[in-house]
């Protein structure tokens, strides 16, 4: 992937120029993550760059962003738990250590996963699994994508 859509992930998403946007949800973007050494990892952005922390939203929005959380893991979980039967759990945080706008991610983790790795935070994993180019999100991930996106346009509808 080009351009300059990372530096402005959610002013990008607004003007339809994200290319890792899998849907538009009620409070912001379902977004597929630039790395995939965990298939299927995905970002929820808000959909207000302003925002900085969960509780810079008004309590209606606060829960409408952790809805769409809850509805972007059980996304990833069915697409995961339907592509891999090593599939294990999601795992969701919201951190705000780095970025400084409100996101949520949404881990899948699996059996395959090094054992000192699989009952970790992700985190740990080594610094070369995020830079390897391997795992950087590309035409590969079509597939998780469109199973992502569907799970989450069954969601939508049966809602």
């Amino acid at each position: 992937m080009t351009g300059d859509w990372w530096t402005d992930r959610i002013g990008a998403a607004l003007r339809g120029e994200n290319p890792t946007v899998l849907r538009r949800l009620e409070s912001g973007f379902a977004v597929i993550g630039d790395v995939q050494f965990l298939p299927g990892y995905s970002v929820l952005l808000t959909d207000q760059p302003a925002v900085q922390r969960l509780s810079d939203l008004p309590r209606a929005r606060r829960l409408g962003f952790l809805s769409d959380m809850d509805q972007l893991a059980e996304a990833v979980e069915r697409a995961c738990r339907r592509l891999d039967p090593d599939f294990r759990r999601v795992n969701l945080e919201i951190l705000g250590n780095t970025d400084p706008f409100l996101h949520a991610h949404v881990w899948p983790r699996f059996e395959w996963e090094p054992a000192d790795l699989v009952g970790r935070p992700v985190w740990l994993y080594p610094p070369e699994r995020w830079r390897d180019e391997r795992f950087m999100l590309g035409p590969q991930h079509d597939v998780l994508r469109d199973a992502i996106g569907g799970e989450l346009d069954g969601l939508r509808s049966t809602a």
